[in-house]
C-alpha cells in the first residue's frame, strides 16, 4: 500500500549540531594495525546529549577477522562549541582496556585549534595523523 506522508519537506527544520567518532579497535600509531585481543575494562560514557552504539562489553573478545568498528560515540547539542565539549568529556569517560583503539586520536583531533575554528580540509586530518604518529612515544 502506499501512503502520505503527514508532513512535506518544508516542513522540516534543522537545529543544533551533532558529531560522531566512530572508535575502531586499531592502533593509529601503527598505521591503524587491527587490535584484536580481550577487552579487559569498559565503561563507556553517559550524560546529556550522548549516545553510545556497540555491542563491546568487559570480557568480551575482538578477533582480527571482522570490521574493526566496534562503537559509535554520538553527541548532540544546540552549538558546535556545546557539541565538542561533550565529546571531549565523553571520550575522556569511555575506557576501553585490553586492546588499542583510536580514542586517543579522537582526542588529539578534538583538541586542535582548526577542528574547534572549523577550518580544516580533506587533507587536514592525513597531514594530522602523520604528524601525531611521530610524536606518540616508542613503547617497547
Amino acid at each position: 500500500s502506499t501512503g502520505k506522508l503527514s508532513l512535506l519537506q518544508k516542513d522540516i527544520t534543522f537545529f543544533g549540531h551533532a558529531i560522531e567518532c566512530r572508535i575502531n579497535a586499531e592502533d593509529p600509531s601503527k598505521d591503524f594495525l587491527p587490535s584484536a585481543g580481550t577487552v579487559k575494562t569498559y565503561n563507556q560514557p553517559s550524560g546529556p546529549g550522548t549516545r553510545v552504539d556497540s555491542c563491546v562489553f568487559q570480557g568480551c573478545k575482538v578477533p582480527p577477522y571482522y570490521d574493526s568498528l566496534i562503537s559509535k560515540l554520538i553527541v548532540q547539542g544546540s552549538t558546535r562549541n556545546e557539541c565538542i565539549m561533550r565529546m571531549r568529556r565523553a571520550l575522556h569517560e569511555y575506557v576501553i582496556d585490553g586492546i588499542k583503539t583510536t580514542i586517543p586520536l579522537h582526542q588529539a583531533v578534538l583538541d586542535q585549534q582548526e577542528i574547534i575554528d572549523g577550518n580544516y580540509d580533506i587533507r587536514w586530518l592525513e597531514n594530522f595523523v602523520a604528524q601525531w604518529v611521530q610524536e606518540q612515544p616508542v613503547k617497547s
